[in-house]
């Protein structure tokens, strides 16, 4: 035994205890303690049957992901499942809070598996880059068939218990004691081992296991993760099942060391690092348990649907009866296509609804923990609010802007509590994008910027801090990487030839069809606020300034960057456009010439490199990876990738230097060169880590 496992007997129960805060991570000390007590418990006469449970309502969210990057030392878990299979006496898996990774992988080695209602289970290691490599592909498949492995390991998916019990991945649920119903099954079991590696598969066409992995694959675009664990789960039809552990190990090792797994780590870290502020600790979160949200137009609803969805009663206000009857519509749609989608019940959805209070009257919000305003982005408008909410809010009330560009100060000294002003910037579509922009203006409270952080985990947001400044973090960065690419479209290339580019790179699209998606006039409206304060002397394309002239708007138009005929989804290129950028190009004196898709690349993401560094450098952003996540979760950068800093950082310097001397020259007047080098300094790689054995 270790201070990591502890063994508690009770009648002829052995209760093997898990006990390695926070998440009973699958550390060398908890492996070896799990170890060590199996091997006492199989010995010990007075032992009939084993439960393996974890401490603190958590059995095992995982493994230590820090021991990826390095050996990692024996035992394994693979030698910690093989004993659990190979122990003469009956083991019961006993999950609360998370069975996760090789967490779960430890419930499949054992002869049953019980949880508690509120339990998830799942293999969702593609997520950081490798595949479950410990019998996770083999054991899996043995209960549920292979088309449904593939399913929740391609897509990393999490599952609740129940819909495990449906789908046999546990055998029972807890409702009471979970310890007690634990020995009960225990003792059930009569000293019979069940074990997976000797059930069968269960017979399923090629035809359906070949849907299963197409699907998968579609949306896993290339990532290697993906294309491994399909793989390696085909194998437990195919092949003799020691022979395919053997080779799942193998897949993982390799995996582990690859340039993607390492990019997925840092990003796993970053997220948990995004959250922290060192000038707030000790700070206390106020208590939120009403929220209102003003403006009940796409954004907000979405920011509304958040909140719902995490069991809060939500005040939507809006100025008038119209306006609002068309939110609700919009609220109760998209709870309908969850409905008929499958994700929730028709009980929930009426659930969640009750929860809207619709009003146009403002004063219904008197009484409101945080009240968030999401009308259009507009300065006067949005001062005028603020003044309104300042004499309704109750003392205390914390007040946010969803602003996505403007003056977060400005805003909160219209009020008479700027210190309860905070910015929280959320990204279309609100209710399904993972990040949250949280702006800390010059006055905003230790306790207040506290509240924000609390709100984003309550509701399942990535969050980072940002000060402020023209942009915040997020929409600065893509402000210099559309600004690079609208350039290129003067000197030489077409939005189709750069969209494609970028997402062959892996962005999830490219610029132009992003700005049709959202509407070009968003971007048009700040650069026409921009207009009187910008430089003449700068480089400044005016070409989604024409296509707004002639009423190009994007796809809400019907034409926009491309062309969107009978009211596609997809747009298509535009001779229209092809003439206003080469007119472009001729009015400015541009040759125009070929550009290659590695110069679209690197002058794009090189640009949102060096913003970064002046964003750092300036104090805007808290930390390099707080870049990195905001582009990943907030604009489609590929998660293969790590952002754009963890990627300019695996150039090598002189490549680095030369696309920022590119972009420098292509820029011109006013052009700031940031100190890209030491920022992605910290983020360089490391000496690949011998594979362990």
């Amino acid at each position: 035994m270790n201070d990591r496992v502890r063994i508690e007997t009770q009648s002829a129960i052995a209760f093997v205890i898990i006990d390695n805060p926070p998440v009973n991570a699958g550390s060398w000390e908890t492996r070896s303690g799990l170890l060590a007590a199996i091997e006492q418990c199989e010995h010990d006469p007075n032992v009939a049957a084993i439960v393996v449970i974890g401490a603190a309502r958590m059995f095992m969210a995982g493994a230590d992901i820090n021991e990826f990057d390095v050996p990692i030392r024996d035992p394994q878990m693979p030698a910690v499942i093989a004993a659990i299979e190979d122990c003469a006496k009956p083991v019961v898996a006993a999950i609360s809070g998370a069975a996760l990774g090789a967490g779960y992988e430890l419930a499949l080695a054992c002869d049953a598996r019980i949880a508690t209602e509120d339990a998830v289970v799942g293999l969702p290691e593609v997520l950081l880059g490798v595949i479950p490599g410990a019998g996770g592909t083999q054991r899996l498949p043995r209960l549920i068939g292979v088309s449904r492995a593939i399913d929740l390991i391609g897509h990393g998916r999490r599952v609740v218990a129940r819909e495990a019990l449906r789908d046999g991945m546990i055998d029972a649920l807890a409702t009471e004691d979970l310890r007690k119903k634990a020995a009960q099954l225990a003792t059930s079991l009569k000293g019979e081992k069940h074990r997976l590696r000797d059930a069968l598969v269960p017979p399923e066409t090629e035809a359906v296991i070949e849907d299963a992995a197409a699907k998968t694959l579609a949306q896993a675009k290339g990532d290697r993760a993906v294309v491994a664990a399909i793989a390696s789960v085909r194998k437990a039809a195919t092949l003799p099942f020691a022979q395919a552990l053997v080779e799942e190990r193998a897949a993982f090792h390799e995996l582990r060391q690859t340039r993607e797994a390492a990019a997925k780590r840092y990003l796993f870290f970053a997220e948990r690092e995004a959250a922290r502020v060192a000038d707030i600790r000790g700070a206390k979160a106020r208590t939120v348990g009403r929220v209102g949200v003003v403006g009940a137009g796409t954004m907000g609803v979405g920011i509304a649907l958040c909140f719902l969805d995490a069991g809060l009663t939500v005040s939507l206000v809006e100025r008038d009866a119209a306006s609002l009857e068309a939110g609700l519509e919009r609220l109760s749609a998209a709870y309908r296509r969850m409905v008929d989608s499958g994700r929730i019940s028709d009980e929930v959805m009426a659930s969640r609804l009750a929860h809207v209070a619709p009003s146009i009257d403002m004063h219904t919000l008197a009484d409101a923990d945080l009240i968030i305003e999401a009308v259009f982005e507009d300065m006067d408008i949005k001062r005028s609010l603020l003044r309104e909410l300042d004499g309704i809010a109750r003392p205390g009330a914390v007040i946010a802007s969803n602003t996505s560009y403007l003056d977060l100060d400005a805003l909160a000294r219209e009020t008479s509590r700027p210190s309860d002003i905070v910015g929280l910037h959320f990204f279309a579509p609100a209710q399904i994008m993972g990040l949250l922009e949280i702006v800390r203006g010059a006055y905003t409270a230790p306790d207040v910027l506290a509240t924000a952080l609390s709100v984003a985990k309550e509701i399942g947001k990535t969050p980072i801090v940002a000060r402020v400044g023209e942009g915040f973090i997020g929409n600065r960065l893509y402000s210099a990487y559309r600004q690079q690419c609208e350039f290129m479209l003067e000197e030489g290339a077409f939005p189709e030839q750069i969209d494609a580019a970028l997402v062959a790179f892996g962005f999830a699209m490219g610029p132009f069809a992003v700005a049709d998606l959202s509407g070009l006039d968003i971007a048009w409206r700040t650069r026409q606020r921009l207009a009187a304060t910008r430089d003449p002397k700068a480089r400044y394309s005016d070409v989604l300034d024409r296509l707004c002239e002639a009423g190009r708007l994007g796809q809400k138009s019907g034409k926009g960057w491309y062309a969107y005929p009978d009211g596609a989804r997809r747009g298509v290129p535009d001779d229209e456009t092809r003439a206003v950028i080469e007119d472009a190009s001729r009015r400015k004196g541009v040759t125009r010439r070929t550009i290659n898709d590695a110069e679209i690349i690197h002058r794009a993401i090189c640009a949102i490199a060096n913003e970064a560094a002046l964003l750092l450098a300036e104090g805007i952003s808290q930390r390099p990876s707080d870049v990195d996540l905001a582009m990943v979760r907030g604009y489609g950068f590929p998660t293969r990738e790590g952002g754009p800093l963890f990627w300019a950082a695996r150039l090598e310097p002189q490549e680095l230097r030369r696309w920022l001397a590119v972009i420098a020259a292509c820029v011109g007047h006013g052009f700031r060169l940031g100190d890209v080098a030491a920022t992605v300094e910290p983020l360089a790689p490391a000496a690949t880590p011998p594979q362990s054995t």
